[in-house]
């Protein structure tokens, strides 16, 4: 068995023999957990909810609604057949030309027409994995390094490091301040990875962020921006949740930040974009790499060959996008019904005392459940989570998932479900809080009995031994008195 073991090792690449996929994760086995024991309404009630996958399926209406009022907009209707040999012949890795304008329009219209992108520096990649794989290929090597702010998305660790050969140096952000990115954080990592001869090639950031749900606000990302070019170093901006910010501060892109920065070297700044989020449209793998840098674009541009965008799919989104009427009333939608999605879970949550980060965006929120923890450790939070999962039932992702500093947080996806799914899942909760806390009732009422019995067991032997002793003289005995 053993010598098989090694030959079948010896006989493959180090790339399918390595663990650096992080598929060994708490955050995977719970997907597997869902996998296996999926929730439905009537067929399997006592099922896994699914609260670990952030996907957004609040507004497919709309767009079912657009196709069928636009037929000829795909090669695979009546109406619009005849463009079928057009868009199946093959296509050049530029894409097609009226895709990348309106991904470029549809950019800037997320970020509230405060810039222009450019169509030419659109990149097609398939999904935001694609995209950022493609982008950590083009800036750093095997071995390098790049800082990412934690908590942070746990696939980075396959998305950054599986197939490049780079490695993660987290930077380290804690409640005491929500989580925020600040400058003294940065250069410890930055000294962190010097110490351990670590070459930084970048930082990059989710913005807004995954799993926290907060958006970046322009201080901060101008104090990014300066950090990069003062080191030298590269910032990617995964923006792929531009578009699902419900609450006040709004959204703002690195690129309309660096436009009013006299001192940026553009050649370090760039963004990774999809609509997998924004659109709700995951299995389309619509990714996008856009960079300041010319020839980081080109590299982009000539590694796009191995994961396309289907020119079916661009032909579809092109006509979609370019649809101002409908593409303000989607985000309009998206918006309001996010907002109400995230206020019936948060408020649910409230209810039975769990409190959330204050968040303004994305399809998650960050759970507080330290209070819950029977020890301040990662030990306990994963057992808590084994709990979650395997009793409450409801797969949510817990924070050493995201490389979080401290233990007890988790990230509860929102937008996944409908609205009689969200009920089911905040009535488990609420049964598992107050379970718990009858449990803890009933061990303080029994700690207390047995410290009463305890307490009454010597006082009783207190009393036996003095008053009833014929040696002992109470203290307020007349004897006592007489004596003074």
């Amino acid at each position: 068995m053993e010598f098989k073991r090694k030959n079948k090792t010896q006989l493959l690449s180090k790339i399918a023999t390595n663990d650096r996929h992080g598929e060994n994760s708490p955050y995977f086995d719970g997907w597997k957990a869902y996998d296996n024991n999926p929730f439905h309404p009537t067929q399997n009630p006592n099922g896994v909810i699914q609260m670990g996958l952030a996907e957004n399926k609040l507004c497919f209406d709309l767009i079912k609604k657009w196709i069928m009022e636009n037929p000829d907009a795909s090669i695979c209707t009546a109406g619009g057949v005849d463009k079928f040999k057009d868009v199946a012949i093959f296509q050049d890795y530029h894409g097609l030309k009226e895709f990348r304008e309106a991904i470029a329009k549809f950019m800037g219209r997320v970020g509230g027409n405060k810039v222009i992108f450019d169509a030419n520096r659109i990149v097609m990649s398939s999904g935001a994995t694609g995209a950022n794989e493609t982008i950590m290929f083009c800036l750093a090597d095997p071995g390098d390094t790049f800082l990412v702010p934690s908590p942070y998305y746990p696939e980075f660790a396959r998305d950054l490091r599986w197939r490049t050969g780079l490695e993660i140096v987290p930077v380290d952000c804690k409640s005491s301040n929500n989580f925020r990115i600040t400058r003294a954080a940065m250069e410890d990592a930055y000294e962190k990875a010097q110490k351990w001869n670590l070459n930084v090639k970048g930082i990059i950031i989710a913005n807004p962020s995954n799993p926290l749900g907060t958006t970046l606000d322009i201080a901060t990302m101008r104090s990014l921006v300066a950090f990069v070019n003062e080191k030298n170093i590269h910032l990617v901006c995964d923006e792929i949740y531009a578009a699902t910010v419900f609450d006040s501060p709004r959204f703002v892109s690195v690129a309309e930040v660096i436009q009013d920065m006299d001192c940026c070297n553009r050649d370090l700044i760039h963004i990774v974009y999809s609509l997998s989020k924004d659109m709700g449209i995951p299995g389309f793998r619509v990714g996008i790499v856009y960079s300041f840098n010319d020839d980081v674009m080109l590299c982009a541009r000539k590694m796009s060959s191995f994961g396309l965008v289907s020119s079916q799919t661009q032909y579809l989104l092109a006509s979609m996008l370019s649809d101002d009427g409908f593409v303000g009333n989607f985000l309009r939608e998206s918006s309001k019904r996010l907002a109400k999605r995230h206020y019936v879970f948060t408020k649910g949550l409230e209810q039975v005392g769990i409190s959330c980060l204050t968040s303004n965006a994305g399809l998650f929120f960050w759970m507080d459940m330290r209070p819950l923890l029977k020890e301040q450790s990662f030990e306990g939070e994963i057992e808590l989570w084994r709990v979650i999962l395997n009793e409450v039932k409801l797969n949510v992702s817990p924070g050493s998932s995201f490389q979080c500093f401290e233990p007890g947080w988790f990230r509860v996806c929102f937008a996944n479900m409908d609205d009689e799914t969200v009920e089911v899942a905040l009535n488990r909760i609420r049964a598992f809080v107050l379970d718990r806390e009858n449990q803890e009732s009933n061990r303080s009422k029994l700690c207390w009995r047995k410290k009463h019995v305890r307490l009454s067991s010597s006082s009783t032997r207190l009393y036996d031994e003095t008053i009833m002793s014929p040696c002992m003289i109470s203290p307020h005995s007349p004897l006592v008195r007489a004596k003074t």
